[in-house]
């Protein structure tokens, strides 16, 4: 979405969602339910930066941490949140949310708000977009690899538009056959 704002007139509005959230009470694999302990830091700090300064934190913040966690691969988690806070211009006083529970409850509701836009058999990411009669048609995705940049980035938004504009539209996919690419 961030290639998309560069070459089509849209503007994102970022809202938090959690995979540990999503996958709480699921039977996982051992090392995704030690993954998904750790993933809680950063959405606690997303939440706690939405709560004291509003939406448009997030933006920065995201990328920030994205950056860290997805294209550098890091796992220093209480390194990335620090770094990421003082890239996004945000106080350092919010790295203690890594560890509370304190933000927990709007964590929940700003996932259940994603989640409820499109069902409860799908994950993140959620893109919810106008629909022909201005009501938010919204669909899990795209999970795409590697991320498409420039034109196609905006020839991939134009077509999430079209499928949205046709009713009764719910779904494509195929295996994925590779992993995340962030080049």
């Amino acid at each position: 979405m961030k290639e998309v704002e560069i070459v089509r007139d849209v503007k994102v509005t970022w809202s938090v969602m959690a995979l540990a959230v999503l996958n709480e009470g699921k039977d996982l694999p051992e090392e995704y339910v030690a993954l998904m302990k750790t993933a809680w830091g950063p959405v606690r700090v997303c939440i706690a930066a939405q709560e004291q300064f509003g939406t448009s934190v997030l933006d920065a913040l995201y990328t920030a941490l994205g950056t860290r966690i997805h294209r550098q691969g890091r796992k220093d988690f209480d390194q990335i949140i620090s770094e990421s806070l003082a890239e996004a211009g945000l106080p350092s006083e919010l790295e203690s949310a890594a560890g509370s529970t304190e933000f927990d409850g709007q964590l929940r509701e700003s996932h259940a708000r994603g989640i409820n836009l499109v069902g409860s058999d799908v994950g993140t990411p959620v893109i919810s977009l106008p629909g022909p009669d201005g009501n938010p048609i919204s669909f899990f995705g795209p999970v795409i690899t590697p991320i498409p940049v420039g034109e196609q980035a905006g020839t991939l938004w134009d077509g999430a538009v079209l499928v949205a504009s046709v009713p009764g539209f719910y779904e494509l996919k195929r295996t994925r056959t590779e992993g995340p690419s962030f080049d």
